[in-house]
């Protein structure tokens, strides 16, 4: 696989769960960036720190690491491979798939590592 680039984002992200039938807060989508998951239990949502949500639980504090694209979808492996190289470090993950790219969120104290040990494993992060 040909060396893939990641690009740090400037943004501190808040993971937030809320119930499966819920109404998300209009707030949201007034972002520059945000993420929206839904399955029959739950939605994820995901928004800068800076955006207070009244949700059942989150997350603080993350940071996004942006697999620079766009991808071709018949590329395999790349969350695989990136989230492997993580995992050897005992650093836990968050991804998620858009379209033309994936996102791997770390929590903000393990960003520096999570950068050294991709650019150690031959990834070019920016």
């Amino acid at each position: 696989m040909a060396t893939l680039t990641l690009k740090r984002l400037n943004e501190v992200f808040t993971i937030h769960s809320f119930p499966a039938n819920c109404e998300i807060p209009p707030a949201v989508f007034q972002q520059n960036i945000y993420f929206i998951a839904k399955t029959y239990e739950e939605v994820s949502v995901v928004v800068p720190n800076d955006l207070p949500l009244n949700s059942e639980d989150c997350e603080t504090d993350w940071k996004a690491l942006e697999v620079v694209g766009p991808l071709d979808f018949s590329l395999t492996g790349i969350l695989s491979n990136i989230s492997s190289v993580l995992a050897k470090e005992k650093i836990s993950i968050f991804a998620i798939s858009t379209f033309d790219t994936d996102y791997i969120l770390v929590k903000s104290n393990k960003l520096e590592a999570s950068i050294t040990a991709l650019t150690n494993n031959n990834y070019l992060v920016i």
